[in-house]
């Protein structure tokens, strides 16, 4: 396996650096990044030398939009073996023909709470569609993260980071073992597409007293905040409220200062945000914890990177297992450009009347085994980094930021 990961570390390393990708270089970290997914994705426990020389020959001829969407198939498959396990340790008999994650409410004729999202844009009550919050078995979130290790081979624990700066805090580890291309972790929380910048808390200070908010290349951004370290229940979650157990801020503000774009002070405007009662979530997810990973060290290198993922919305029953939700209606915005980098405009995705949900994962860039996850950063080298940041490649940064 050390053979096979350092082969694809000098394929990626060679085709970042080809003429292929030499636009701007926003975009050109973009594409780098995507062919990076691609590679990894398609790797795992079971490939051969033949077939990794096959992968890196598919890689080098397949456009990018080709490998786009080659790795949401990728991403999208382990998400469905997710919710599959899930289904199996969370569902009785009973439930698991019902839709949405089956079972039947113990509280489906209470009224429910008005929703935080319709109080911040004035509605004058909730709406009148009431999801049904399915039954599950009464399984706290450790007995389903030991459930879930005993069915795909690992789960995510927090515990005190090993890396030595104060900063540092809570740390992410894998515990059991989990493949190369693996979506280890999802990045929980709250979704704000550009036009919805000025209602994220805190605005136009955002990242003031947040250091959990991560942005994907669209400029979508993901507040994972109000999601803390899950919870004890399916529930119908808006997001709306910071949870008691919500992540630790390290001493240093700066930890998620430089992820949102230059352009946050400048959002799009006036698209009328529509409140819901929110979505009905399994806050009882082990893997919903990419927030909590750390930067490395000097001297350690970064064993996941960030992958996005649009989840299709039609795929009822997996949707309780995606731990995100929507803040408005993305499919009213008309997206544009800034500065540099490219932004669909309209409502439809690549040519499909599919609505997605604009989310983030964590895919594992080697083998790893009961140890700690670590996510390069890549803070801008426009504004003064915290004393513990040190670059894993100054040049990808740069790109990444320019």
């Amino acid at each position: 396996m050390a053979f096979l990961f350092n082969k694809f570390q000098e394929a990626v390393k060679v085709l970042a650096k080809s003429p292929t990708f030499a636009r701007d270089p926003r975009k050109m970290q973009f594409e780098a990044d995507i062919n990076r997914l691609f590679l990894y994705t398609w790797s795992g426990k079971s490939a051969e030398e033949a077939d990794v020389d096959e992968v890196i020959e598919m890689a080098n001829k397949a456009s990018v939009d080709d490998q786009q969407k080659q790795v949401q198939e990728n991403i999208h498959s382990q998400t469905r073996n997710f919710s599959t396990a899930m289904d199996s340790i969370l569902l009785s008999d009973s439930t698991e023909g019902d839709e949405a994650g089956g079972g039947s409410s113990t509280n489906a004729d209470a009224a429910p709470r008005r929703s935080g999202l319709s109080l911040a844009v004035g509605q004058s009550g909730p709406s009148s569609k009431h999801p049904v919050i399915p039954k599950t078995k009464p399984l706290n979130l450790a007995e389903v993260s030991l459930k879930l290790k005993e069915s795909i081979g690992y789960t995510l624990d927090l515990k005190p980071s090993q890396i030595s700066h104060e900063a540092a805090g809570t740390g992410l580890f894998v515990n059991g073992e989990a493949d190369v291309g693996t979506v280890i972790a999802f990045y929980p929380g709250v979704i704000y597409a550009p036009a919805y910048y000025r209602y994220i808390p805190g605005y136009p200070r955002v990242d003031a007293k947040n250091p959990y908010l991560i942005t994907r290349y669209d400029g979508t951004v993901v507040n994972a905040q109000p999601w803390g370290s899950g919870g004890e229940t399916r529930e119908l979650w808006d997001g709306s409220r910071l949870p008691e157990n919500q992540p630790i801020s390290h001493s240093n503000d700066e930890k998620g200062s430089d992820r949102l774009w230059k352009t946050l002070s400048k959002p799009l405007e006036g698209t009328r945000i529509i409140g819901g009662v929110g979505e009905i979530i399994e806050r009882r997810n082990p893997l919903a914890l990419a927030h909590f990973a750390n930067h490395p060290a000097k001297g350690m290198a970064p064993n996941v990177m960030i992958c996005p993922y649009d989840f299709p919305l039609t795929e009822k029953e997996m949707r309780t297992y995606v731990p995100n939700v929507s803040f408005g209606n993305p499919e009213e915005v008309s997206m544009r450009r800034f500065g540099s980098f490219w932004w669909r405009t309209g409502s439809k995705e690549s040519g499909s009347d599919v609505p997605i949900m604009k989310a983030l994962v964590l895919v594992t860039t080697r083998a790893l085994c009961d140890e700690e996850v670590l996510l390069n950063y890549r803070l801008s080298n426009s504004k003064k980094r915290p004393a513990w940041y040190t670059p894993v490649d100054e040049e990808e940064d740069r790109r990444r930021w320019s």
